[in-house]
């Protein structure tokens, strides 16, 4: 296997792009090294199968998408408000719409996980460590709320931003500003 990183991470956003244009049966090692503008052969030379290609993807969507060292100073130094906290899922929501194709290949990783153990286990390990980031976060911040308002946010805005991504036309960007608005409040006035 080769371990040129540049190379390999090329890769891999060249297979994020297919996976988001094609699905998952599009995802061949031709069709990788096509996007990626590469030698016929070159995506065999650095996964050993497309099983491996597959979970080294939602390794790199999730390198891809993390917040900036702002967001992060923002979370731990930002005023311990409901309005921080609306911000931030503001931030979040628009940073996982910028990486459009990233999210939908996530998608369809999802689905192939359904019918691939050893994916579901990458990505079920992965997705729940990222919960827990999160939720550790947001207590060790001290922001309003509990873990369940951080599970309640994560349930709502990934259901809302598959909205946004797949059928934009469910809802305006102005209700998408609303309801974010309107789930920090509903979630953070519960209480536990």
């Amino acid at each position: 296997m080769r371990t040129n990183p540049e190379r390999r991470q090329a890769l891999l956003d060249a297979a994020i792009e297919v996976l988001a244009e094609d699905g998952a049966r599009g995802l061949t090692f031709r069709a990788v090294d096509k996007q990626a503008a590469v030698p016929v052969g070159t995506a065999s030379n650095y996964f050993a199968n497309r099983d491996d290609l597959l979970t080294q993807v939602g390794s790199r969507y999730y390198e891809r998408l993390q917040p900036s060292a702002e967001t992060m100073t923002q979370l731990t130094d930002g005023p311990k408000t409901r309005e921080n906290i609306t911000e931030l899922m503001h931030e979040t929501v628009g940073r996982v719409e910028s990486f459009r194709t990233g999210y939908l290949a996530l998608l369809e990783l999802r689905l192939e996980a359904t019918r691939r153990p050893e994916l579901r286990a990458v990505l079920s390990e992965r997705v729940r460590a990222d919960i827990d980031l999160n939720v550790r976060n947001h207590l060790e911040a001290g922001l309003p709320g509990d873990e369940n308002t951080v599970l309640l946010l994560y349930l709502a805005l990934n259901w809302l931003i598959v909205e946004r991504l797949t059928l934009p036309e469910v809802f305006t960007e102005r209700q998408q500003h609303d309801l974010i608005e309107i789930a920090v409040r509903r979630v953070t006035d519960s209480g536990k």
